[in-house]
């Protein structure tokens, strides 16, 4: 039967998986490498693999195939993740996560697939994106609960007003990300550069989206701030304090990557560092509204008394 640590370790190289995917495939789209395999599920019309091919460069090919093998490190690291718990017989809440993993990973491939065979189109791009977002929030709540005692009481951490709060501060976290898409449809870095074909893409003033797009980041961190003197007030537990100091310090660090791609032209490091610093925000924020929420062993389940 895996031990918690081995469970624990399991759904953290799930977490690292769903995020690095993001970050991969920002990679896919900075170089130009969207079609590098131009056909789904294979990467060439009969062959799984990249072949020398005239009109795609062999970099085009290996980067958008390099891509396509980490789907193989999401799907292990799904399948290891329902294995763990399965074999752990945990409770049927961190069962349903766990499954949510790999069954993300078969949606995420098909929204792939509709890209590629598409032509990249901007809206299918930002999808691919928001499901991956989507699934790294699922993955630390994950990671959260099987650190959890399955033979317990659910109890709050923080009065019920700031966990709504937080919610709140989720739902702006999600308008930041669809703006971002949107920027990101509307930019310089469509995902292919071949003459012979068009990426479609979102004819929307840059300039505009970007502004939308920096104040739903500014009210985030206004919200998480406020959030953060309510918490003072009440004394919350550390773990929460720590979260909640760490995530200040993340969408930060997001906002200032933001602004030097904004002033420098968006150069390609920039874009995948943001996608990533994206994904990292959206964990943080999902650790934080996990911490607000407990579970108590059960009498039989906590420690005897030690006099020490």
């Amino acid at each position: 039967m895996p031990s918690l640590r081995v469970q624990r370790l399991v759904s953290f190289l799930v977490i690292l998986t769903q995020g690095g995917i993001s970050v991969t495939g920002a990679i896919v789209r900075v170089t130009a490498s969207g079609l590098g395999c131009p056909t789904w599920p294979q990467c060439f019309p009969g062959s799984f693999t990249p072949v020398p091919h005239a009109e795609v460069a062999v970099v085009h090919q290996v980067v958008e195939f390099g891509n396509r093998m980490i789907t193989f490190l999401v799907v292990l690291t799904a399948i290891a993740a329902v294995l763990a718990v399965t074999r752990a017989r945990r409770r049927r809440e961190v069962l349903i996560y766990a499954w949510l993993m790999p069954a993300s990973t078969v949606v995420q491939a098909i929204i792939g697939g509709i890209t590629v065979r598409t032509g990249l189109p901007w809206w299918t791009v930002a999808i691919h994106l928001l499901a991956s977002m989507v699934m790294v929030w699922l993955s630390v709540l994950l990671f959260v609960k099987i650190g959890q005692p399955d033979n317990g009481a659910p109890t709050t951490t923080v009065p019920k007003p700031l966990r709504q709060l937080t919610i709140l501060s989720g739902a702006i976290l999600a308008a930041v990300l669809v703006t971002g898409t949107l920027v990101t449809g509307a930019g310089p870095h469509a995902g292919d550069k071949s003459l012979d074909r068009v990426v479609p893409r979102l004819e929307v003033e840059i300039t505009t989206l970007v502004h939308m797009h920096s104040s739903l980041l500014v009210a985030y961190l206004s919200l998480i701030v406020a959030l953060g003197f309510g918490l003072t007030a009440v004394r919350a537990p550390r773990p929460v304090m720590i979260r909640l100091a760490a995530l200040v310090a993340l969408v930060c660090a997001q906002g200032l990557v933001g602004i030097v791609q904004f002033y420098t032209g968006v150069p390609a490091v920039l874009v995948a560092v943001h996608v990533a610093g994206a994904a990292t925000c959206t964990a943080a924020t999902a650790a934080l509204w996990a911490s607000m929420r407990d579970r108590v062993p059960a009498a039989d389940d906590q420690p005897a008394d030690v006099t020490v």
